[in-house]
């Protein structure tokens, strides 16, 4: 009978734990690009930033979620860390909505409503255009019935007359301060263990509202949850870029500071929130009777909730003035890695740990994508510059030169292998993310990336072997081409550019405010200028203005530089979301 009461408690804490993820997510596919919006332009102050997380996380009803957008903006320049670190603190309190639904779940008996909810939901869930708030209705059923279970299973359980339970709690001293300290980090454990402060949230007041668990012991166990769930975070954060990880740590500032200052006001505070709810801190079934006592510890559950909310807000209240010195004290904390991350492959924006939702996964990875396609410009400088050092390598300067040719062809390798790497790294990353239930409207953005990386890639290289050719040419005992040659290389790389500069606007901004048509009219105006450098070239050679070995290199080039601008419409078509053109 005890094993089977123990499945029981297990199974309804994996229902509450789904119920939490599963509402989660059908929440943020149904407002996530809106939230997304409304974080990146409400947050003008610090407290317009509080505000804001506050409504995205309650919306959400997850802060790791609200969380991640936000350091995803810190790493894109949308948001500065001390804008972050308001959000993140509006976040804390608007997290504080679960714990009333939970103690709403656990003071009424819901299990019957939920049933329609079920019913209703799977039809929803069959009908495309509103699967989403089935998804919601299926999530928050079964955030309710695993409440509702638990909360018949501790009644099954008799928690409040189990003597062996009861002397367990009474063995530590209520008024010490080791016990609140004990609770304390035992919370924040069990969070850490779990990785659900929700799940531990439901044994405290399951605890509590029994009469087995005193009020200022399930305090101290929520005060613990609230570090529990940023060790997370920080821990996840650990292989994650600087901004992610001040953000973390900022994260764990926060509730660590609220912690220590309530321990200084702990009963007071405690027996003002017990009083607000009209729970009697002094009675004792002796005193009451079984039913008063019963009735009384049944209030504990709105305690533990208004605690939980109160805690928070007042603390957000305090450290909203300092902002700036707590911004200040993470980076001082933590601080920049001075490498060239230029030369340094490394994924900046995706990470492995600290992801939680699909939905959102995908934004980290279009910013990821963003820093290929800044980076691929950049190698296509480098060959500009390449072309540019060996029309000057000539006569007594030549050695020199040659020295900052080979480096800088070097250069020009290690960026082709890493714009390889980038394109396995997140192609890997988009797989990952596609094995989860997402949107369609994600689903299509995931096969638009897989080809945006596709033909980034493709641009690296083409630029390589735009500059082993340049490379070959120097090394090479042909003559060098002429000027109205270098002219016209020059002119033909300045329309390459243009076209990589648009792509860039495009990945960088919103593709409702961009004009494809200038990305069309700059390739159409690179395609004509190849036919018109092919005839002349012809003519050239026939003319013996230089020779037919010389003027192979040259269209090489040439041609190259038009092949790369297919590659860069390919990638704006993908972004705009417009089918691949025959050419």
């Amino acid at each position: 009978m005890s094993l089977m009461i123990l499945l029981k408690l297990l199974g309804s804490l994996a229902l509450l734990m789904f119920g939490m993820k599963t509402m989660s997510e059908a929440l943020q596919k149904l407002a996530g690009p809106q939230l997304r919006h409304v974080l990146g332009a409400m947050t003008t102050n610090r407290f317009t930033g509080m505000l804001t997380g506050m409504l995205v996380t309650a919306s959400v009803q997850s802060s790791t979620a609200t969380t991640v957008m936000t350091v995803s903006f810190v790493n894109a320049g949308l948001l500065t860390l001390l804008q972050a670190i308001s959000v993140i603190m509006g976040a804390n309190i608007g997290t504080t909505l679960t714990a009333w639904i939970m103690s709403a779940g656990m003071a009424f008996d819901v299990t019957s409503a939920v049933y329609p909810a079920f019913f209703l939901g799977i039809i929803l869930i069959y009908q495309k255009r509103y699967r989403y708030i089935g998804d919601f209705l299926f999530g928050i059923s079964f955030l309710l019935l695993g409440l509702g279970t638990l909360r018949a299973t501790g009644t099954e359980m008799h928690l409040g007359e189990n003597q062996a339970l009861l002397d367990f709690f009474a063995s530590f001293d209520p008024n010490s301060f080791v016990t609140t300290l004990i609770f304390l980090i035992l919370g924040g454990v069990l969070t850490f263990c779990v990785q659900s402060s929700a799940a531990v949230m439901a044994i405290t007041m399951i605890l509590c509202s029994s009469g087995a668990l005193p009020i200022y012991q399930g305090i101290a166990l929520v005060m613990g949850e609230n570090i529990g769930t940023t060790i997370t975070s920080n821990l996840a954060a650990l292989s994650a870029n600087t901004q992610a990880r001040r953000a973390a740590l900022a994260h764990l500032v926060f509730n660590v500071f609220g912690v220590v200052w309530i321990l200084f006001v702990f009963r007071p505070f405690v027996d003002m929130v017990c009083g607000w709810v009209g729970y009697d801190v002094d009675m004792t079934i002796e005193s009451a009777g079984r039913e008063a006592f019963l009735a009384n510890a049944a209030k504990l559950n709105f305690v533990l909730a208004a605690f939980h909310t109160a805690f928070n807000v007042i603390n957000t209240f305090i450290l909203i003035w300092f902002i700036k010195y707590l911004e200040k004290f993470v980076c001082w904390v933590i601080k920049t890695k001075s490498v060239d991350e230029e030369e340094d492959f490394r994924l900046h924006f995706i990470t492995s740990g600290i992801m939680k939702t699909p939905e959102l996964s995908v934004l980290e990875a279009q910013k990821e994508i963003q820093s290929f396609s800044d980076r691929m410009q950049r190698m296509f400088s480098m060959v500009r510059e390449l072309l540019t050092l060996s029309s000057t390598a000539t006569g007594k300067k030549k050695s020199n030169q040659e020295l900052e040719f080979n480096k800088l062809y070097s250069r020009i390798e290690k960026y082709e292998s890493i714009s390889d790497n980038m394109e396995l790294e997140i192609a890997n990353y988009l797989d990952q993310v596609s094995d989860a239930h997402l949107s369609d409207e994600t689903k299509a953005k995931i096969r638009a990336m897989l080809r945006e990386i596709s033909e980034l890639e493709s641009i690296g290289d083409s630029c390589y072997n735009m500059a082993r050719t340049i490379s070959r040419k120097y090394q090479g005992k042909e003559d060098h081409f002429i000027d109205r040659q270098y002219d016209h290389l020059h002119q033909m790389m300045d329309l390459t550019d243009q076209s990589l500069t648009q792509m860039n606007k495009l990945m960088s901004g919103r593709k409702e405010a961009f004009d494809v048509n200038r990305s069309f009219n700059v390739e159409n105006e690179i395609n004509n200028y190849r036919n018109q450098l092919k005839q002349q070239n012809i003519i050239d050679v026939n003319n013996h203005e230089y020779t037919y070995a010389v003027g192979t290199i040259y269209m090489d080039l040439v041609n190259e530089c038009e092949k790369l601008g297919d590659y860069v419409v390919n990638v704006v078509e993908a972004r705009m979301g417009l089918r691949q053109r025959d050419d």
